[in-house]
């Protein structure tokens, strides 16, 4: 078996590329449906030392911090939320609020968006509340 353009089990540059575009393009998706939700985009893929988060949005005094999820299937989507991906996501969210003070006494939501292939987008609020 061959595996040209694998090194030690890793994808190629070209699979991470086509990977990385359809994660910006889920990204984009979601961005919309937010949107049309009635929610403003504060930040796109905002990194800090504690983590990523993929989108955080506000609609009156909800402060969402999303994770967008991009499977073929929607099983496929559900299974990639873990709770270690929920803590990490808690941290960073906890840091940003900490660090842009008018959002302090706004509630907090830890969001998911499942984006699936011939499905429409799923918003999930508070489906990655770390237990």
């Amino acid at each position: 078996m061959s595996f040209i353009g694998h090194k030690e089990g890793r994808p190629s540059i070209n699979i991470r590329r086509q990977r990385e575009q359809s994660g910006r393009f889920a990204e984009l998706i979601a961005a919309l449906l937010l949107c049309l939700k009635g929610y403003r985009i504060l930040a796109r893929r905002y990194r800090s030392k504690l983590g990523e988060i993929d989108l955080i949005a506000v609609r009156g005094r909800r402060l969402a911090f999303v994770e967008v999820k991009r499977r073929s299937t929607m099983e496929a989507a559900e299974a990639a939320k873990t709770i270690r991906q929920a803590r990490r996501i808690a941290r960073a969210a906890e840091q940003w609020v900490w660090r842009h003070p008018a959002y302090h006494d706004y509630e907090i939501g830890l969001d998911a968006m499942l984006i699936v292939p011939g499905h429409l987008p799923r918003h999930q609020p508070n489906a990655l509340q770390p237990a």
